[in-house]
């Protein structure tokens, strides 16, 4: 399988190389140079599949002989070490409960994978990696552990000051070894400039520098395999299923796109944005205008100018017309969010944080436009994660899990910067 640049088509490079590079040299994210859809005879016969074997037919033809059969189930087999159970909240109404891995967000899943082919490719190699990772929330975290001590590879994180939860911060901040984390002083975009900027200073070159956001194709196309795993439970219903997707930089919906690409029965899909409201309003104007990003108390979708949308067009030929079928996006305030958290635990018991009411709103506004189809919301974080906000609105207190319990007593460590300057500095020390 051979990779392209979005900006460069004649630009291609294998899938270790695109691993390894994570940004084409033009700047353009790698796709991949073609799709075959599975066959339908894996989809009627999915109930009886276990996770792993899912998520080896999904993944394999973009890895293609790079990665040994028995190596790729190797690493599938460690990413998928935890539960994706769709939760009943209401009639027709599912919950993707993504928040069982080790940081307790769907990122878990792109960070391992990400994690264990880098550690594949340096098996024999003594030349390190550097990963820079810009974080809005919970990238960091699931980077941090997904990567801790991996052989050969030094893991940097930049995220906003100020603008993270407490419990995502220690989550990047506490866990040393081989994971450096960056406090910038501004928002999530400065952070992503800062390391695109870097890809590009032919300066930095000598540092072998990688991405392990979801601009790097390994840790976006695993996010493919929880989707599957959504219709491997819903298929019993017999009904059009609708996605909803909390989306802030767009990687997660995106790997929805690909796995209805490769045969999915999904019907539509639903980008639910918070005040960050770029996409909603390109599909309402026609005109992609990304403004400076918002702080709001759903941060992981706090993204103005989302990167992997133009993966998304790619996928559409850039068709709207195309892209308007089975995709739609809708824009929440926290307002918004905030009485959608207690109006589900009021009406149900179900504990939702920020990003899953906001996509849980997006799913009932397509619902009353397709009626008799079934839905499923991502909740892609667990709510302890947003305790400064579940619980004041919802009048309770959380318990605290294993997972969470481990980092809230170690001491924060980072190091604030305000200027690429300062990161290029940090870079070469």
């Amino acid at each position: 399988m051979n990779y392209y640049s979005l900006n460069n088509k004649s630009h291609k490079v294998s899938f270790q190389e695109a691993v390894v590079a994570g940004l084409a040299p033009d700047r353009g994210l790698y796709f991949p140079e073609s799709i075959t859809p599975l066959p339908d005879s894996f989809f009627q016969n999915i109930e009886q599949l276990s996770h792993e074997a899912i998520a080896y037919e999904a993944i394999k033809q973009f890895v293609g002989d790079e990665i040994p059969e028995k190596e790729l189930k190797r690493i599938i087999a460690e990413t998928l070490c935890f539960d994706f159970p769709c939760v009943p909240v209401e009639d027709n109404v599912y919950s993707l409960e993504l928040f069982h891995g080790p940081t307790m967000a769907f990122k878990d899943v792109g960070a391992r994978f990400m994690s264990r082919c880098l550690g594949y490719f340096n098996r024999n190699d003594d030349k390190h990696v550097t990963v820079l990772v810009a974080t809005s929330g919970d990238t960091g975290g699931a980077v941090a552990s997904g990567f801790l001590g991996v052989k050969g590879v030094e893991v940097i994180i930049l995220y906003p000051s100020g603008k993270v939860s407490d419990i995502q911060e220690r989550q990047l901040t506490t866990l040393g070894q081989n994971i450096k984390a960056l406090e910038v002083d501004g928002v999530f975009d400065d952070c992503q400039d800062m390391v695109k900027k870097a890809f590009l200073d032919e300066s930095l070159k000598h540092k072998n520098l990688t991405s392990a956001n979801s601009i790097n194709i390994a840790r976006w196309l695993p996010q493919m395999f929880y989707i599957f795993f959504a219709y491997q439970q819903l298929k019993k219903h017999n009904k059009p299923i609708i996605l909803s997707c909390p989306s802030g930089n767009f990687g997660n919906i995106c790997a929805g796109i690909m796995a209805k690409r490769l045969g999915l029965p999904i019907a539509h899909f639903v980008a639910s944005t918070n005040a960050n409201d770029t996409v909603p309003r390109f599909l309402e104007k026609g005109n992609y205008d990304p403004k400076p990003s918002i702080a709001t108390i759903s941060n992981a979708m706090d993204v103005g100018n989302p990167s992997n949308f133009i993966r998304i067009q790619e996928l559409y030929h850039n068709d709207l017309s195309e892209f308007e079928k089975d995709f739609s996006s809708y824009s929440y305030t926290d307002t918004e969010t905030e009485i959608t958290i207690k109006d589900i635990y009021k009406s149900t018991q179900y504990i939702a944080e920020p990003h899953g009411a906001v996509g849980y709103l997006g799913l009932k506004k397509e619902l009353a436009k397709q009626p008799n189809s079934i839905g499923v919301f991502l909740e892609t974080a667990h709510p302890i994660k947003f305790l400064d906000v579940v619980e004041p609105l919802l009048g309770i207190k959380l318990p605290i899990p294993t997972q969470i319990e481990s980092v809230l007593g170690k001491e924060k460590v980072s190091t604030k910067i305000a200027t690429y300057d300062e990161f290029k500095s940090f870079l070469e020390s």
